[in-house]
């Protein structure tokens, strides 16, 4: 556990050079919501567009691998939809919060992901995880956007989903790169080029991670914090993991696997909540307490899964 332990340390100690950048007095928020917004429509598409492309899949059962994370989605917001009549019944949780519970307990961030397969496995890896990241992002989106209608606005449309869909950077850099291997590939000076781009997202994101998170809630007690954090730290890679295995998915497959579903919430969906109606103050403190907890159990559950894949 402590060679996975020591590869996962370099991602978190660049979050917690972001928390403390963020309070140091070099730029303001607009400056933070720069760089956010370069990574999200610059940085991370060219890095999935690079990683995709260059990526050498023989080998790999890529059917097993990102069915068992399509079907692990759809059956964690089943679980998580489940939970809703008893959590409405003891009102431990508003039907506002419960937006944002759903969404932290279901999305994973696959830039985080994609940081610790560079450091920790071989270049395969990084390319599961940036396919994992296209395949999901589709599905996770739409059943999101419809919770968050259901249960915190009502009257968003579906019309702006699938504009956000479509005009989504990673998924049309995704579909660049699929389209692109079909032929010849990159010409080499320009894809240097973006390669030099790709490097500069991972350290870039994990700042930009760190800066957005919210230190100052960690002491909250509430179940609607807590509940997200056990269903998507602990639940999830179980759920995962048990599906691939049924699918016979095993070796360093499996691992990559466990990476994609050990890693804590995404970021993006604060935006989502917060222009659809949801809680996105409680997204936000969720996602910190994830991130936290994840710096000890993404280790375990990684060091885990070598035992399981051995």
């Amino acid at each position: 556990m402590l060679p996975v332990f020591e590869s996962t340390l370099p991602i978190f100690l660049l979050i917690l050079a972001g928390v403390a950048l963020r309070r140091l007095p070099i730029t303001g928020d607009a400056g933070w919501s720069g760089v956010e917004q370069i990574a999200y429509w610059v940085l991370y598409p060219v890095l999935v567009f690079v990683t995709i492309v260059n990526a050498d899949f023989s080998g790999l059962a890529l059917d097993a691998l990102l069915g068992s994370l399509v079907l692990g989605v759809l059956f964690m917001s089943g679980l998580t939809l489940a939970l809703w009549p008893a959590l409405r019944t003891t009102r431990t949780v508003a039907a506002g919060e419960f937006s944002s519970v759903f969404q932290t307990a279901l999305r994973w961030n696959g830039f985080m992901a994609l940081a610790i397969a560079q450091t920790l496995f071989p270049p395969a890896a990084a390319a599961v995880v940036a396919l994992a990241m296209a395949a999901i992002i589709l599905p996770i989106n739409i059943i999101c956007v419809i919770v968050i209608t259901r249960f915190a606005n009502r009257e968003a449309g579906f019309r702006r989903l699938l504009f956000q869909i479509a005009t989504n950077p990673l998924v049309i850099a995704s579909a660049a790169a699929l389209i692109l291997r079909l032929g010849d590939g990159l010409y080499g000076p320009i894809g240097t080029a973006l390669g030099l781009v790709g490097n500069a997202a991972l350290g870039m994101g994990l700042i930009a991670i760190g800066a957005g998170l919210r230190v100052g809630d960690l002491a909250s007690a509430r179940l609607a914090i807590w509940l997200p954090v056990i269903l998507k730290l602990a639940v999830f890679p179980v759920v995962v993991l048990a599906i691939a295995m049924v699918l016979g998915v095993t070796g360093q497959e499996l691992q990559y696997l466990a990476l994609c579903a050990a890693v804590p919430t995404a970021m993006n969906g604060y935006l989502l909540a917060r222009n659809l109606g949801g809680d996105a103050e409680l997204y936000a403190v969720v996602t910190t307490m994830q991130t936290g907890l994840a710096f000890f159990t993404i280790p375990a559950v990684l060091a885990l899964t070598a035992q399981l894949s051995g």
